[in-house]
């Protein structure tokens, strides 16, 4: 039993017959703390397929506009993982403003998401008012929402 891990680009992009879940949250163009990292060691020994949208090969100066097609490709691969995903981990990072994460949360703010939102984000209370309204899971700290997240994989492995 072991994880898989899809990132845009990849050359593996076979979805397992598993709990698929999509690792929304800051990234910051690359500026953000590698917190995915954190998500795919602790699910190493699950049987689940993870769509990492934090992408190896980004360039920042790529122009961020629909036409340009390595940023079009991103943002597709993104909002195509993130509709077939059985669990949406969202994590927004303390020192990021996180303007697509929040834009995602309210896209697919339903209970299939777990949000874990550190006191010290600076737009925590928006993020508490959007979980408390769609009956999502809200979590202070990673292990927490870590603990939600395996919680969540073996109940849709039974």
């Amino acid at each position: 039993m072991q994880s898989q891990i899809i990132k845009p680009n990849s050359d593996y992009q076979e979805i397992l017959n598993c709990p698929t879940i999509f690792l929304a949250g800051s990234i910051e163009m690359g500026n953000s703390w590698n917190w995915q990292i954190q998500i795919e060691n602790e699910l190493s020994n699950y049987k689940t397929t993870i769509f990492n949208p934090r992408r190896d090969n980004w360039d920042p100066s790529w122009e961020q506009r629909a036409y340009n097609p390595e940023f079009s490709y991103q943002v597709n691969w993104e909002m195509d993982s993130l509709e077939r995903s059985d669990i949406i981990f969202m994590y927004f990072s303390p020192g990021t403003k996180s303007p697509i994460s929040l834009l995602e949360l309210g896209l697919h703010s339903n209970d299939n998401m777990i949000v874990c939102c550190p006191e010290d984000f600076w737009r925590r209370g928006n993020v508490e008012i959007v979980c408390q309204r769609k009956g999502i899971s809200i979590f202070d700290n990673l292990e927490d929402a870590i603990s939600e997240l395996k919680k969540r994989i073996e109940k849709l492995s039974h």
